[in-house]
């Protein structure tokens, strides 16, 4: 070894922590030496000490004579070591740990400098003796030892791992726990820096903290670490709190750090992580799935929430017949017939993150990839089938067995070089199977295990009520269509001498179907009834009165009543149908509730009949909005009809009101859904509805559109029925009329009258016919009948042939025998003519036969 170093020491030694005081005695026993350690222990300054007696100047005037007792042992050359009181800085009594020593000069020479000499003049015969004395503060130094005792304690006995870095950023200290984390021996660590214990980037990220701690003096709490361990085996991850160490004067000495290992409390963490992005994904499926009632869009939110959160791949297949409203297999298998789970399935949703997987999603599928195909070519098959497409599924696949079973499977994913792991959950609802959902994970993510399926599992569970409700909502659906358009004239309707244009629109009531309703009825002679009415009330109920009521409406127009007679007799039938009657309902076998007992049908209703050959119309309304009337030239206007009473209602005749139409007039007849409104006023809806007729395309299909959008913009508050017809006049030579007298010669007259307007308007082929029935309608009327005939043939579509008499014997055919001689010709009639019938007049009947074209 070198020879020991001398210079300046480094700041902070052990007596910046201890209080200490040095000073000498002479042999007079007065203080010849005093220090400035002295000086500021005792509070005494050096003027005041030097020459002073130290046992009165220092010591408690109690303890005087022992103290001088002691001193003059010492300077007989005795030395001691003990504790001794004091006054200390503040005035009060300290204990101090004394340290008194006798001592000599050479030569004699006293501890004061000056030459000893005794008495008898003798130089030198006799040192002249004196003393040192070395004070420190006990309760200071007890304090450090205590300090240093719990330090110690804490260092070696704690769990956590405890380190000591110099202001170089090297180690000095550590303990058992702290080696122990890193695997190095505590005396192998003495020395070494971060980059001899951690990786590169994690050795400096702990640099650039220990150097901002030992700058900054901000301690750093809780940063973590991670590093691998020979001892332990694997990663492991540390969490590291480092404080600044300070000596007196706030002097930065080092940094001190605790540590300690979280990797199983790490772990604890990712688990609870992953824990709360699954309950956070299935709070967001049950937000998002089943915002519509559309299967498709249903199936479509099920994806938005597993991709890519859960998954990178992902498809929805249901059963082809949920898309038609039908029930998928039950669990338990028809008739208790298990189910292989081989039925057609359409997929009607694919979703994927991983580029190309999208499209080849056939290895992961369940094709022959995973040695349960025994179609080389259905693999093939199976990798075309994307969104919309079909597939069956054989009957040894994982996906045939969880739709066979209900319970998810994890298939192997075969060679694709893109996908790690997938998982099958098959969607049940109500112990029906519905279909299935097909999960995926790219490589480079985790494969799905225990928990990810329990997952899984819970969302499907929670789509597949929503789409279970999609497919009942469906099934709902198209019957209501079906009830609806069953109780609607199909298509546009056709009437002689009228353009026709009609809407429907049901209300939000989600059965799509309610009490409004039009007809468009033909009647004999070019004439049609058109029909506008309202069931008050929505849902079923108001659809089955309607329904009711609209086949009555056509019996009875059948019949050619008058307008006013047809809406008296549907007030009747009305009533009948708010009349349960007595006892219960039948094939119910119980008794009739409260709500069916005090059911009362009451409806609105507008009747018209439209003649084309006068274009003349009959109105009768009872308690419906008025017809609206745009004739050419003029503006828009409510016709005024006697609104009457509601049908239902009783007690009052309706009324009549007859307008001719001109050629090109428009007639509107609509329910109240059109222009009644929470939002505006009725008479503000009647004069938009006047407004947009006036303003309106030409063609009655495109009005009607228009008419809908500007009335009806918040759509939804009730149904709509709206029936648009334009007059269309017939051509002046469309009607042939005559009058006959009752001779037998006007059956001759009849056919020469007949055959020659025929043939005038090119209508040969029907000659021979016509003049056939015409013979036997005129005999009929010369025979039963009385007064003058009138003949009158009619052409549009059909043509028409009417026979006027004045009686009132409606014709009846009959079968005929072998022996009689007459009532063959109504059975002629029927057999030659497309449509044949009879009605009554004011002054008679008219019986008519109608040939096509």
């Amino acid at each position: 070894m070198g020879a020991p170093r001398w210079g300046e020491g480094d700041p902070g030694s052990i007596y910046e922590y201890i209080r200490v005081a040095t000073f000498a005695i002479g042999p007079d026993g007065l203080i010849s030496q005093w220090s400035e350690r002295a000086a500021d222990f005792f509070a005494v300054p050096a003027a005041e000490a030097l020459g002073a007696d130290p046992v009165t100047t220092l010591v408690p005037r109690q303890l005087w004579r022992r103290g001088r007792a002691r001193l003059e042992r010492t300077l007989a050359g005795e030395e001691w070591v003990g504790t001794a009181p004091y006054r200390g800085p503040d005035g009060g009594e300290s204990l101090a740990e004394v340290y008194l020593m006798p001592a000599v000069g050479p030569r004699g020479e006293g501890t004061d400098g000056h030459q000893g000499t005794d008495r008898g003049g003798d130089t030198g015969a006799e040192r002249a003796p004196g003393a040192l004395c070395l004070a420190v503060d006990l309760g200071r130094l007890r304090r450090i030892e205590t300090e240093l005792a719990a330090s110690e304690a804490v260092f070696g006995q704690t769990p956590s791992g405890f380190f000591l870095f110099d202001r170089q950023l090297r180690l000095q200290r550590v303990n058992r726990a702290f080696a122990d984390a890193v695997g190095v021996e505590p005396e192998a660590l003495a020395g070494r820096g971060a980059h001899d214990l951690f990786t590169t980037g994690e050795a400096e990220r702990l640099e650039a903290a220990l150097r901002q701690v030992l700058e900054s003096g901000d301690p750093v709490v809780d940063l973590r670490f991670s590093g691998a361990v020979a001892t332990h085996g694997g990663e492991r991850r540390w969490a590291i709190s480092l404080y600044r160490l300070t000596g007196p004067g706030e002097r930065p000495m080092g940094v001190a750090g605790q540590v300690n290992d979280i990797t199983s409390r790490h772990v604890a963490e990712r688990e609870a992580a992953g824990v709360r992005r699954n309950l956070a994904l299935v709070n967001e499926a049950s937000a998002h799935i089943g915002s519509t009632l559309d299967l498709e869009t249903t199936a479509k939110e099920l994806l938005d929430v597993v991709v890519p959160q859960f998954c990178d791949v992902a498809t929805v297949d249901l059963y082809s017949a949920l898309l038609f409203g039908e029930s998928g297999p039950s669990l338990a298998g028809a008739g208790g017939h298990p189910y292989d789970g081989s039925g057609e399935l359409r997929r009607v949703a694919v979703s994927s993150v991983v580029g190309a997987a999208a499209v080849g999603l056939g290895s992961l599928l369940g094709g022959d990839q995973g040695g349960y195909s025994t179609d080389a070519a259905y693999g093939a098959r199976l990798a075309a089938a994307e969104a919309g497409g079909t597939l069956c599924y054989p009957p040894r696949s994982p996906h045939a067995r969880a739709l066979r079973t209900g319970r998810s499977a994890i298939p192997d994913p075969g060679p694709d070089p893109l996908l790690r792991s997938t998982l099958v959950v098959p969607l049940v609802a109500r112990d029906v199977v519905l279909g299935l959902i097909q999960l995926s994970r790219a490589i480079g993510s985790e494969p799905f295990d225990a928990r990810d399926v329990a997952i899984a599992e819970e969302i499907a569970a929670r789509a597949a009520v929503c789409v279970d409700n999609a497919r009942l909502y469906r099934r709902e659906h198209e019957r209501a269509l079906i009830l609806q358009r069953s109780l609607l004239p199909p298509g546009n309707p056709e009437a002689s001498g009228l353009e026709i244009a009609c809407r429907y629109r049901p209300s939000n009531n989600n059965t799509e179907v309610g009490g409004d309703w039009f007809d468009v009825i033909p009647l004999p002679g070019n004439r049609t009834a058109l029909v506008i009415g309202d069931v008050m009330g929505r849902g079923l109920r108001a659809a089955v009165a309607m329904g009711q009521l609209r086949t009555a409406v056509r019996t009875l127009a059948m019949l050619d009543l008058d307008p006013a007679e047809v809406l008296g007799s549907l007030d009747e039938i009305a009533r009948g149908l708010g009349d349960p009657g007595p006892g219960p309902l039948p094939g119910y076998g119980g008794q009739r509730t409260g709500d069916d007992a005090a059911e009362v049908y009451l409806a609105t209703c507008v009747y018209a009949v439209y003649d084309a050959v006068t274009q003349r119309c009959v109105f009768a309304n009872a308690g419906h909005l008025p017809p609206a009337l745009l004739s050419p030239g003029e503006p828009a206007r409510m016709l005024d009809v006697p609104p009457g009473l509601p049908l239902g209602v009783g007690g009052e005749p309706f009324e009549e009101v007859t307008l001719t139409l001109p050629d090109g007039a428009l007639l509107g007849l609509y329910t109240d859904g059109l222009v009644e409104s929470r939002k505006h006023q009725l008479d503000e809806g009647l004069q938009a509805f006047r407004i947009a007729l006036e303003n309106g395309a030409p063609a009655l299909e495109t009005l009607c559109d228009e008419v809908l959008s500007e009335l009806d913009p918040h759509h939804g508050e009730d149904d709509i029925a709206l029936l648009l017809a334009r007059v269309r006049a017939l051509p002046e030579d469309a009607v042939g009329d005559w009058q006959l007298p009752p001779e037998p010669t006007s059956v001759a007259k009849a056919r020469e009258k007949a055959c020659a307007w025929l043939l005038t308007r090119g209508l040969d082929d029907l000659v021979d016919t016509t003049e056939l029935l015409v013979s036997e309608l005129v005999t009929n009327a010369l025979r039963h009948g009385s007064g003058d005939i009138r003949l009158r043939l009619l052409r549009d579509t059909t043509v028409v042939c009417e026979v006027w008499d004045d009686g009132y014997a409606q014709p009846r055919r009959r079968r005929a025998q072998e022996t009689d001689e007459g009532g063959r010709g109504l059975q002629l009639v029927s057999l030659l003519a497309e449509r044949w019938g009879s009605r009554r007049t004011l002054h008679g009947k008219i019986v008519w036969f109608e040939l096509g074209l």
